[in-house]
């Protein structure tokens, strides 16, 4: 009967024991049982399925997406858990940017930019003046245009002059002179003198003028400025507007060859359609700048003319040589050339 039980060789029983001795050692791994390894478990259902719960990181896997965040954080600059945000200052919200006004295709020839800028705002003033060819920003433009910058400072061939004057006598209806002002062809201004009134004045057209009774109370004596202006037109191409007025308080005479008077040249006034026009008025019109807005200022009248000139010196000088070498070839009205005499054989 113990003989017919044990049907199994001794060798294979040997082999068996052995196999789980060896799988006892590998479950033993440095003094520790390993688990055996749990059954997965079901995760809640989804529309009937079910969804098996995710597998938990290792500490290493768990690092590495922290770095990776931190890097991604970097490159978005996001701030780090607990840490304030940075608000760039030079970057402003997009929300407050301020977008350039578009321009507009609108008729503004005939409109002054102040009154568009009054009735639409200071953007449409702005393009208004944009489009006219209007400085923007006021004096500076204005200077921009009439001197020229980073010029020869000092006396030119062509000079412009202005005056201004100040009233003496019952209620101020007489005129004497208060100040000279002299620029170059550049816009440079040259002389800048105030002169002590040699009568009392009785009205110092302040508004007009610009003159204070503190300017020419310590001023040159008008002998000297006249001998100084005297010396400085001659020789020379004198520009202005209106001169006759200014050579007229200088008691000063000046070649009527060499005056480029701004109010007289033919062309400027087919170009404001006026028999007599306004410094102020050409400037507006040919310059297209603003002066002469407030109190007058004698040197940015001389530089206004001059830049009236410089802009129509070519034309102007060849009209001059034309008329003079015109009147050369006609003899004086009222005059008939003598008659040319011939010797005969006797």
């Amino acid at each position: 009967m113990l003989k017919a039980e044990s049907s199994l060789p001794v060798s294979a029983a040997t082999s068996s024991t052995k196999k789980h001795k060896n799988v006892k050692k590998e479950e033993k791994v440095n003094g520790k049982e390993t688990p055996e390894p749990k059954p997965k478990t079901a995760g809640p259902k989804i529309n009937g399925h079910v969804k098996e719960n995710p597998k938990k990181k290792t500490v290493k896997e768990t690092e590495t997406t922290n770095k990776l965040q931190r890097k991604e954080k970097k490159k978005r600059k996001l701030p780090e858990d607990g840490e304030k945000p940075v608000v760039d200052s030079k970057k402003k919200p997009s929300e407050e940017t301020v977008l350039e006004p578009p321009k507009v295709d609108l008729w503004f020839d005939d409109v002054d930019p102040d009154d568009i800028e009054s009735a639409l705002g200071p953007e449409a003033g702005s393009i208004a003046r944009q489009m006219q060819g209007l400085p923007v920003n006021g004096s500076d433009s204005v200077d921009k245009v009439l001197v020229k910058d980073k010029a020869f400072e000092g006396l030119t061939k062509i000079v412009a002059m202005d005056c201004e004057m100040v009233g003496v006598g019952p209620e101020g209806e007489e005129s004497i002179l208060a100040r000279v002002s002299i620029v170059n062809r550049f816009g440079k201004c040259v002389y800048d003198k105030f002169v002590k009134p040699t009568e009392k004045v009785t009205d110092y057209r302040t508004a007009v003028s610009g003159i204070r009774p503190e300017n020419i109370r310590n001023g040159e004596d008008f002998k000297v400025v006249q001998h100084e202006v005297a010396e400085i037109l001659k020789g020379r191409i004198l520009v202005g507007h209106a001169l006759h007025n200014d050579l007229k308080i200088l008691f000063l005479d000046h070649p009527k060859k060499a005056i480029r008077d701004t109010q007289k040249y033919k062309f400027f006034r087919q170009k404001v359609k006026g028999g007599r026009p306004s410094l102020k008025l050409l400037c507006e019109s040919i310059l297209h700048v603003k002066v002469q807005t407030g109190e007058h200022s004698s040197v940015q009248d001389a530089q206004a003319a001059m830049r009236l000139y410089t802009m129509e010196k070519k034309n102007w000088e060849a009209a001059i040589k034309e008329k003079y070498s015109r009147d050369k070839k006609e003899p004086p009205k009222g005059k008939q050339p003598p008659p040319s005499s011939s010797k005969t054989a006797s």
